[in-house]
C-alpha cells in the first residue's frame, strides 16, 4: 500500500505507475503491460502502457478510462484511477456478470516521464488518429506558428513572447486563437498540438487493446481523463462520440446539465481532430453502442496554459530530454497541468468519482 495521503497525486511516472500497478494487482485484475521500444525514463526506468481489467471475460458491457493521453496530465489521471477505481473498489464492485471496467494508464508515456504534453517525437497523440495520407489541414495555424515557436530563440524570452501571445490573442481574439492553436495540425514537426505524419507506438498500442479488449462488447462507456482546460478544478465532461443517432441524448441522461460539446459551442474546448474517441468508434462493431466524453479539469486560465506550452516547446527544442525535465521551466507546464494545490487535487478526486459513478449507472441502465 502507498503511504501517501488521498490528496498526495504521484511526484513521477515511475510512482504514478508503480502505484497503479500495485493497486491493481490488490484488486485482482487482469494486468498487461506494452514497453516503449528504445526510450528509457529520466531514471533509466521502462516505459509503459498498462491496462488493468475486472470482470467477466466477454463483457456485455465496459466502462474504460484512459490516463496520460497527454503525458504530463497523466498525473491527474493516474491518481483517479489508482485510487478511486482501485484502491476504493469502484471498479470491482462495478464488475458484475455483464459488467467490465477497464483502466488504460500511461497512454504517453514518455510525456508523461519526461513532463510533456507531447511524445517522443513531439506528436500530440490526441490529434494523431486521423488518416495520415490525407491529412486534415489546419490553415489558421499557419498565421500562429511563428509567434508560438520563434525561429530565432537561443535563449527563453518569457517577455517578449508573453508581449508576442498577448498581441496575437488581441489580433485574433481568444476564441480564434484557441480554434487556430489546438484543433491540430500536421506540417510544423516541431509546432504545437502536432498530429504527426503517422501512427505513433502509442496509437497503435491503443487501436489493439480496442481491437482485444474492447471491440467486444455491446455498450461501451468511455472516459478519457485531462486537465487543462475550463475553470479551475470544474471536471467538465465533453461530449466525445459514439456514432448513433442517440448517443449524444444518451450522455446528457448519463452526466446531466454539465455535458458540453465542442461542436455545439457550449465547451471549453473548440473542435478537434483525430482523439482517441475516434479509434474506439472505428474498432466498435456497427451494433456496438458507444457513450465517449472526455474528462476535463481546469487549472490555469489559458494564457498561461499557452504560455507554459510555448515555454515546454522551446526547452525541448534546445536541450536534451535529461536535461530539460530538469530545469526550472518545467514549473510552468506542471501547474497547467498538475498543480500542487490540495484544494484542487481534492475537487478533481470527488468529481472524478461523481463522473465515475454516473458512467457506471448509465451502463447499468442501458437497456
Amino acid at each position: 500500500m502507498s503511504d501517501e495521503s488521498p490528496l498526495d497525486f504521484p511526484l513521477d511516472y515511475s510512482r504514478a505507475r508503480t502505484g497503479f500497478l500495485g493497486a491493481a494487482e490488490e484488486a485482482g485484475a487482469h494486468l498487461r503491460t506494452f514497453v516503449l521500444p528504445g526510450h528509457r525514463g529520466p531514471h533509466c526506468g521502462e516505459l509503459c502502457v498498462d491496462t488493468a481489467y475486472l470482470g467477466p471475460p466477454d463483457p456485455e458491457k465496459l466502462l474504460v478510462t484512459v490516463s496520460g493521453t497527454h503525458g504530463i496530465e497523466g498525473f491527474c489521471g493516474s491518481a483517479c484511477q489508482t485510487r478511486i477505481l482501485l484502491r476504493e473498489g469502484v471498479a470491482k464492485a462495478a464488475a458484475g456478470p455483464a459488467t467490465g471496467v477497464l483502466l488504460l494508464h500511461g497512454l504517453n508515456p514518455y510525456g508523461f516521464a519526461y513532463l510533456r504534453r507531447v511524445n517522443e517525437a513531439n506528436v500530440d497523440l490526441n490529434r494523431n488518429f486521423v488518416d495520415h495520407d490525407t491529412p486534415p489541414h489546419n490553415d489558421a495555424y499557419e498565421a500562429v506558428h511563428r509567434t508560438l515557436v520563434p525561429p530565432e530563440s537561443a535563449e527563453f524570452a518569457p517577455g517578449e513572447l508573453v508581449a508576442n501571445l498577448t498581441a496575437l490573442r488581441g489580433r485574433l481574439g481568444p476564441q480564434r486563437l484557441q480554434e487556430a492553436v489546438t484543433r491540430g495540425q500536421y506540417r510544423h514537426p516541431d509546432g504545437l498540438f502536432y498530429g504527426g505524419h503517422a501512427p505513433t507506438w502509442s496509437r497503435r498500442v491503443f487501436e489493439t487493446v480496442v481491437a482485444e479488449q474492447i471491440a467486444g462488447a455491446a455498450h461501451v462507456g468511455y472516459i478519457d481523463l485531462h486537465t487543462g482546460l475550463g475553470e479551475r478544478g470544474v471536471g467538465e465532461p465533453i461530449f466525445r462520440g459514439g456514432r448513433d443517432a442517440d448517443a449524444h441524448q444518451r450522455a446528457r441522461r448519463w452526466y446531466g446539465d454539465a455535458l458540453t460539446a465542442s461542436e455545439h459551442g457550449t465547451s471549453s474546448a473548440t473542435p478537434i481532430v483525430g482523439n482517441t474517441a475516434t479509434a474506439v468508434a472505428d474498432g466498435l462493431g456497427a451494433d456496438s453502442r458507444l457513450t465517449a466524453i472526455t474528462l476535463e479539469f481546469g487549472t490555469l486560465p489559458g494564457p498561461e496554459v499557452l504560455l507554459a506550452l510555448c515555454a515546454d516547446t522551446w526547452l525541448h527544442r534546445h536541450h536534451p530530454p535529461a536535461d530539460a525535465v530538469r530545469s526550472d521551466l518545467k514549473r510552468l507546464i506542471r501547474d497547467a497541468f498538475c498543480p500542487d494545490d490540495a484544494d484542487w487535487r481534492g475537487r478533481v478526486l470527488q468529481r472524478a468519482r461523481e463522473v465515475f459513478d454516473q458512467a457506471l449507472v448509465g451502463l447499468a441502465d442501458d437497456k
